[in-house]
């Protein structure tokens, strides 16, 4: 209303501080509150990529400070699933070394002297999370009722998917069996360390894992300080995920800093330590990478994999049209998005960034950018996609993984890191191809034909095939799409759509939104002049209503004003 009254200029000095109070509100109602709402925080603390720092910075502790509880009251919980501490441990300490959304972790000595944590669940955390969830459900219901998110998102169904999640996370047995998982995965890997569990010690509320005390990925200076290079350690976790992702297609779903950590190693490790996926060696320090928190684990599914196989394909290949039927592939679009304005869209896209580098995206003018947004403010606006659960996984783990990289090292590219894991998923039968080796896959080399021969190439003949496949098919319909089309307009049945974006458009959507001003405006004075003479006879209820309705009126003007 203030933009609208007194204009942009006015109201854009205040705006960061505004958000930073309003984030400050927010940290202390998911402190207060817990669970859930730590959860939610602790994700957009992590998105440095897309948010700025006074809000990131505010939600930081989150990620690692969450407030802790007295042990007497978790050893309930303990004596509850196994019986004293005493009996198993030689040593427990307890002052807790983290505090979870969900639990707290102490350290403690068995007796045969090996170091262990001990993540013990919350008292009654069972019991928030079914509130939480309970009163999001009763939003969730009430938000279906709103035309303008009914149309965009069905929202009970997205909150059963978070509910699922978050009743999996209180399953502390099976967070044992992702971490066995994921340390059989990288069981011959000397770049990656996965702490053991202690199964005998280990319930549905209480887990027992291998103390792995490290430097947090976020900590810079102790990274730099302890002889690691910071570009090498975004290129070991990116490079991680990645065959996660494309190889193994079984991932840990919460990379948050909290959860990441770097042990550095002497200079005489293992060699492989000491490089990189693509056998480059690193520039400093060999080092462990360290997961800790196995709660959420997700799988790449054959039918993300088909979908993003037909996205790279359609990228590669630049086809719009392709492009817009891997969305519908991956399942991302709603029943009723408008496929035609999509590939326009995709098409649109294409024009303006193919070539660019990722350094030439970020420097694109925001002029550039806010012409695209307006030119399909109508898809904008509609939102016309949705996130099925197996895609939100993956999602959610890359812009995290996105955000810190981009804390490591604000120069780091994940396009070239993604090279031998997109040419895999681009061959036929899983190998890279030969000729496809040497391509650097920026965003750039992506995009340039040279890339698509050398994918085209080896292994990858099916590529070629789904091409000429593709080709062929529209070359047998052209005809039969002309004739159509001059039917059509013989018959009159032609119908011409006008640009949205187009100048004629513009000009026409501008008139009319002049002259419902104007309208407005003439009801506006009559409520006033009537109100006003109303009040001069002594009649003040009518007058009173007059008045009301003319400012209602007033309103409607200003907000209508610029659109």
């Amino acid at each position: 209303m203030l933009r609208r009254l007194a204009g942009e200029r006015f109201v854009a000095p205040q705006r960061a501080r505004r958000w930073q109070r309003w984030t400050r509100e927010f940290r202390a109602l998911a402190v207060d509150m817990g669970g859930v709402m730590i959860k939610l925080g602790q994700f957009i603390s992590s998105r440095i990529d897309v948010l700025p720092p006074f809000i990131t910075n505010e939600l930081a502790s989150l990620q690692d400070e969450v407030p802790t509880v007295p042990f007497e009251r978790l050893r309930q919980t303990f004596v509850a699933e196994l019986g004293q501490p005493e009996q198993f441990f030689a040593w427990f300490n307890p002052a807790p070394v983290a505090a979870a959304s969900l639990g707290q972790v102490h350290r403690a000595r068995l007796p045969d002297g090996k170091r262990v944590v001990v993540k013990i669940q919350r008292p009654g955390i069972g019991s928030l999370v079914y509130t939480d969830l309970k009163a999001l459900g009763v939003v969730a219901r009430w938000a279906m009722k709103i035309r303008f998110v009914a149309r965009r998102a069905n929202v009970p169904a997205l909150l059963d998917e978070f509910s699922t999640v978050m009743w999996e996370e209180l399953d502390y047995e099976r967070e044992a069996d992702h971490a066995e998982a994921f340390g059989q995965m990288f069981a011959d890997d000397p770049g990656v360390y996965i702490p053991g569990v202690y199964r005998a010690l280990s319930t549905r509320r209480v887990l027992t894992l291998e103390d792995v005390t490290a430097i947090k990925i976020t900590d810079y200076a102790r990274i730099e300080a302890a002889g690691l290079d910071r570009l090498d350690v975004a290129r070991r976790l990116i490079q991680t995920y990645l065959r996660m992702i494309f190889i193994e297609r079984y991932f840990h779903a919460d990379p948050h800093p909290g959860n990441l950590f770097v042990y550095p190693l002497p200079p005489d490790a293992p060699e492989k330590a000491g490089t990189h996926a693509n056998g480059q060696s690193l520039n400093g320090r060999p080092f462990y990478l360290i997961f800790v928190d196995f709660g959420m684990a997700g799988r790449v599914t054959p039918e993300i994999v088909a979908g993003l196989r037909e996205t790279l394909i359609a990228l590669t290949l630049r086809d719009p049209h392709r492009l817009v039927q891997s969305y519908q592939r991956l399942g991302v679009l709603l029943p009723g998005a408008d496929l035609d304005r999509l590939e326009a869209a995709s098409r649109a896209a294409f024009d303006r960034v193919w070539g660019l580098s990722m350094a030439e995206l970020s420097d694109m003018p925001l002029s550039e950018m806010a012409s695209l947004g307006r030119e399909f403010s109508d898809l904008v606006f509609a939102l016309p996609v949705q996130v099925p659960q197996d895609f939100l996984y993956v999602g959610r783990a890359v812009g995290i993984l996105v955000g810190i990289c981009t804390g490591l090292s604000p120069g780091f590219d994940p396009w070239a890191e993604m090279q031998p894991f997109v040419h895999t998923l681009l061959s036929a039968n899983g190998e890279l191809p030969p000729a496809a080796a040497s391509v650097s896959l920026s965003l750039r080399d992506l995009l340039r034909p040279e890339t698509m021969r050398a994918l085209l190439s080896g292994n990858s003949v099916d590529l070629l095939f789904d091409a000429g496949r593709d080709f062929s098919r529209r070359a047998v319909q052209l005809p039969a799409l002309a004739e159509d089309v001059l039917r059509r307009a013989d018959r009159g049945d032609l119908v011409v759509r006008i640009d949205p974006a187009s100048e004629l458009q513009h000009q026409i959507d501008r008139l009319e939104n002049a002259t419902q001003r104007l309208v407005i405006a003439v009801v506006f004075a009559g409520l006033a002049i009537s109100s006003a003479l109303l009040y001069t006879v002594g009649d003040d209820v009518l007058s009173a209503i007059g008045f009301v309705l003319a400012v209602i009126t007033f309103l409607r003007v200003v907000f209508a004003h610029g659109r």
